[in-house]
């Protein structure tokens, strides 16, 4: 900047959370506070943003115009529990997030089980929606701690499943007694994945070991999903096992599309759109100068539809420079942004674990944001005002 009077810029502020830490409020309000430090005359801009996963709701809820409800679940391993939904001031819409009921942050490490996690909670929380006389359902799918191909979501909804997860069972489903509400309900799925079902690239070959499953019980689940497949196609009508996203949430994505004829209507969508229209991104985008987006890891899942990416793409279409924080950066995250021309910065300020970075709160991310607004001030000539 050249003047003694620089201009002031608006900033928007639009990162994920970083999972098990932060939610993507308390990062954008964080990375926001560093920066007001640094450049006071700004303008900020907040748009806190999800992929689908775990911290979708309260993103969404952070745009306004929605209320919290709460209704009986089952976590991934049967125990009874309290989760929260959104619902529309007007409540026309809700919005459930798997991982509420059913996502890997309700267990400990040593209470994985990949072969007996069900969804059986997410299928509660929509049915409560459906009590509550809502029939416009967005269902965000990150985050599961499941394997079950969406049987616990369907059993919930009023379908028989049976066999296909027991040992050597051919599986039998059967939908006769699937909730009537349904034909009336226009169900979108946020997703951000395009796994299949079955195979190398499919849903427990891709995720399962990270929800505990070992090699063993790796194609154990593939088999079992398989049978799964083969029942649920039988009784409706449908063959989606291929279809991209089927793998999703450990076959979620598979278990709802087979279901598309008893929906009003059903699709899948990319969860960072779905936020992101919540948010009113679009409109704050084209008020900023610069905006400043980011996630716990900046990895090789970038590529893949993660909230960085989603952020740098619209920003590069609008001609936005962009920044993208990481909690982790690795090379592939790096690789993956650098054609949109949008830079990637390290939270991190020295080695640590990542259960170091975890515990160290909101202040590395402050500080952070306030090295990046120093950095606009590198071209100011000496002595210069750094207020309007």
């Amino acid at each position: 900047m050249s003047s003694s009077t620089p201009r002031a810029l608006a900033v928007l502020f639009a990162p994920d959370s970083f999972k098990g830490s932060l939610t993507s409020v308390e990062v954008a309000r964080a990375l926001a506070a560093g920066w007001s430090r640094a450049r006071p005359e700004d303008e900020i801009l907040l748009a806190p943003l999800a992929d689908g996963g775990e911290g979708t709701t309260v993103a969404i809820e952070a745009a306004g115009g929605w209320e919290w409800r709460e209704a009986d679940a089952t976590d991934p391993i049967g125990r009874p529990i309290r989760a929260r939904w959104l619902q529309s001031d007007n409540g026309a819409r809700a919005i459930v997030e798997l991982a509420a009921a059913s996502g890997l942050s309700r267990l400990e490490a040593g209470e994985l089980d990949p072969l007996g996690a069900t969804t059986q909670g997410t299928g509660e929380l929509v049915r409560a929606a459906l009590d509550a006389g809502v029939r416009d359902i967005t269902l965000g799918i990150g985050g599961s701690a499941t394997n079950d191909g969406g049987a616990g979501i369907l059993r919930a909804l009023g379908a028989t499943v049976s066999g296909a997860f027991a040992g050597d069972g051919v599986g039998r489903v059967d939908l006769a007694e699937l909730d009537a509400r349904l034909a009336d309900t226009a169900l979108r799925i946020a997703c951000d994945v395009a796994n299949p079902l079955l195979g190398a690239q499919g849903a427990a070959a891709t995720y399962g070991p990270q929800k505990g499953a070992r090699p063993d019980e790796v194609a154990e689940l593939d088999r079992r999903l398989g049978r799964y497949a083969d029942a649920l196609e039988a009784a409706s009508g449908r063959r989606e096992r291929g279809t991209p996203g089927a793998g999703a949430a450990g076959g979620t994505g598979f278990g709802l599309l087979c279901l598309a004829d008893r929906f009003a209507s059903l699709e899948l969508v990319p969860g960072i759109d779905v936020v992101m229209a919540a948010a009113d991104f679009d409109a704050k985008l084209a008020k900023a100068d610069v905006v400043i987006t980011g996630e716990g890891r900046i990895d090789a899942q970038t590529a893949f539809g993660k909230t960085a990416l989603g952020v740098a793409r619209r920003a590069a279409a609008a001609g936005v420079p962009c920044i993208a924080v990481g909690g982790g950066v690795e090379p592939e995250g790096i690789e993956a942004l650098r054609p949109l021309s949008a830079v990637v910065v390290p939270v991190v300020e020295r080695p640590q674990t990542v259960e170091e970075a975890m515990a160290a709160g909101s202040e590395p991310l402050e500080r952070c944001g306030e090295r990046i607004a120093r950095l606009v001030d590198l071209g100011r000539p000496p002595g210069a005002s750094s207020t309007t």
